[in-house]
């Protein structure tokens, strides 16, 4: 018996099943380090010398870190399915098959990294790498899910072309950040073991710039909001300016609550859970600044519904329509 051919609708939802899996190692990632228990499996890849699964002996530690890494399994499913299901949709869609690839690739990448956090003994230099796996692979999940709502045709931008370097810009301070923020956290408390040692930054310097390359990326980010309206960027554009913002604005709170009280672990926790969504957030910024088109000699009624979506965003406020940017690139 042979099964259905998946549509496009099952394409989707397997990718933000991807999106959630992505962000959710970076939570428990981020729990195995706040709660002490980075070396809980104290070697790679078996978890001791003589097991690959965590004893009694190891303690709340050893569970803690044993759980994430299978957690690395449930996301090498989940993106497995992503990709079966890209392979086999019809018309093939060459976007979709690499994207979901990239996925599956990902998987041992980001486990092989976890084992050098190990072998390193927690290696400050080593863990921020290992955590910058994750965001790449979380925008990646993310231009998955977004082009299962296109069809594959060519892609054309919705605003003019440096409209669109700024979302880019925007995007990339995103991820200057985010590594910077690793950067203090290896100078603080948070080593994931009472052994690991620091990168003996200064904690106060560093965290000073990284409070200024916030403030660059929330400026950024309102002029971005500010030219997707001059430009009559579409609407979705606009709204996820408009996001990015305020998950901006929740983090830079979280940020300065945490630094003045101590680092809490849980906030801690808060800010890393948040600094993903900060880079999905960017990432659907830059995805609002161009859109896949249809294939020559096809209907899609997903495209239709982002052509109105793009035509409602360059109305002005008295309901006229605008010449809308439209180029490749």
């Amino acid at each position: 018996m042979q099964l259905p051919r998946p549509t496009l609708t099952h394409l989707r939802g397997l990718a933000i099943a991807a999106v959630i899996a992505n962000i959710a190692i970076v939570v428990t990632g981020g729990a195995v380090r706040l709660t002490g228990s980075g070396l809980g499996c104290p070697t790679w890849p078996r978890c001791t010398e003589q097991s690959f699964v965590a004893h009694q002996e190891l303690g709340i530690n050893g569970a803690i870190e044993f759980g994430n890494r299978m957690l690395t399994f449930v996301v090498g499913i989940v993106v497995a399915l992503c990709w079966l299901a890209a392979m086999r949709y019809q018309p093939r869609r060459r976007d979709l098959r690499w994207l979901s690839g990239i996925l599956v690739l990902g998987v041992p990448a980001q486990a092989v990294m976890g084992g050098l956090t190990v072998l390193s003994h927690l290696d400050p230099w080593v863990v921020g790498l290992h955590f910058m796996v994750s965001p790449v692979l979380v925008v990646v999940a993310v231009v998955f899910a977004r082009h299962t709502r296109e069809t594959g045709g060519p892609a054309t931008r919705t605003v003019p072309a440096p409209v669109r370097g700024l979302a880019i810009g925007t995007l990339a301070t995103t991820f200057v950040v985010m590594y910077v923020g690793t950067i203090v956290t290896g100078s603080g408390p948070h080593a994931g073991d009472l052994t690991a040692r620091r990168n003996g930054i200064d904690p106060a310097t560093i965290s000073q710039f990284h409070a200024d390359v916030v403030f660059l990326l929330v400026g950024l980010t309102i002029g971005a909001l500010v030219a997707f309206r001059a430009t009559s960027a579409p609407a979705r554009a606009q709204r996820a300016a408009l996001v990015l913002l305020l998950t901006e604005i929740g983090q830079g709170l979280v940020g300065f609550v945490q630094y003045f009280t101590g680092l809490p672990a849980v906030l801690v926790g808060i800010h890393l859970a948040g600094a993903t969504l900060t880079v999905a957030a960017a990432t659907w910024l830059v995805l609002g600044t161009r859109r896949l088109t249809a294939p020559a000699g096809t209907t899609d009624v997903e495209n239709s519904a982002e052509a109105e979506d793009d035509a409602a965003g360059r109305r002005d406020r008295f309901g006229s329509p605008t010449q809308p940017a439209r180029q490749s690139g």
